[in-house]
């Protein structure tokens, strides 16, 4: 399931800045974690403190929360979370734990970003915003960025409507943030054929390095995309504020 890119962003080149959570999650539990937010997203102002979007989306047992901000928190030195951040956590803890071995604290729950590619020029109109999940052989980053770099150097992303493109990765976790021309998307899914050499390469490039989320349930591509359960945008913000 994709999310719609608010119209008064899509209509500038300008891109929010993304942080992407990931964490475990009850299954079932996305009804009773959407509302937490949807509440303090309705009394607090995220946006006085650079947030002005969120994005949470379950994949089987994990949670993620894409965090879309104003800028970079350190270029804007705005890093202070809600001051409902600890009613928050203590509301959503039955449901969501923390995914790293090495979690101490609530940072080490940021995944770490590791690619980006955006077309040269910016691009304008309405876009869309997917998230997928795959396992990843962990510290194989640079050979994922690799493989993407030297796709998103030829045709194949301008021709399948990709608006742009980010990786992050959480030790055995890979979350890729793809957005694209939903028209143009579309037409792709609908008459693939001539460009299916080009996709069958990738993911044979790719398949030394990641796998399935859940291989045992997986039969096509449409199975890593994660399920949106809360969107919220800042109802009084655009990018020329």
């Amino acid at each position: 399931m994709s999310a719609t890119i608010p119209a008064a962003w899509a209509s500038a080149t300008w891109r929010p800045f993304r942080n992407v959570i990931v964490c475990r999650l009850v299954p079932g539990s996305e009804d009773r974690v959407g509302s937490v937010f949807a509440h303090y997203d309705r009394i607090t102002r995220p946006q006085d403190l650079g947030v002005v979007g969120r994005v949470m989306l379950s994949h089987h047992d994990l949670y993620l929360h894409v965090l879309e901000r104003k800028e970079d928190p350190a270029v804007s030195g705005q890093r202070r979370g809600l001051p409902a951040f600890q009613a928050i956590a203590e509301a959503i803890a039955p449901y969501v734990t923390p995914y790293p071995s090495y979690w101490e604290n609530p940072s080490h729950s940021v995944a770490r970003h590791f690619y980006t590619w955006v077309p040269e020029g910016g691009v304008t109109g309405e876009r869309q915003l997917t998230v997928m999940v795959q396992r990843m052989r962990p510290g194989s980053e640079e050979d994922v960025a690799r493989v993407y770099a030297e796709s998103d150097a030829g045709p194949l992303s301008a021709e399948t409507g990709i608006t742009g493109r980010w990786l992050y990765s959480m030790e055995d976790v890979v979350v890729h943030l793809l957005e694209q021309d939903p028209v143009r998307a579309a037409a792709v899914r609908q008459n693939h054929e001539s460009l299916r050499p080009a996709f069958a390469k990738v993911m044979a490039d790719l398949a030394p390095y990641v796998s399935p989320y859940r291989p045992e349930t997986w039969q096509n591509p449409r199975d890593s995309v994660a399920r949106v359960f809360h969107r919220w945008t800042a109802p009084d913000w655009q990018p020329a504020d």
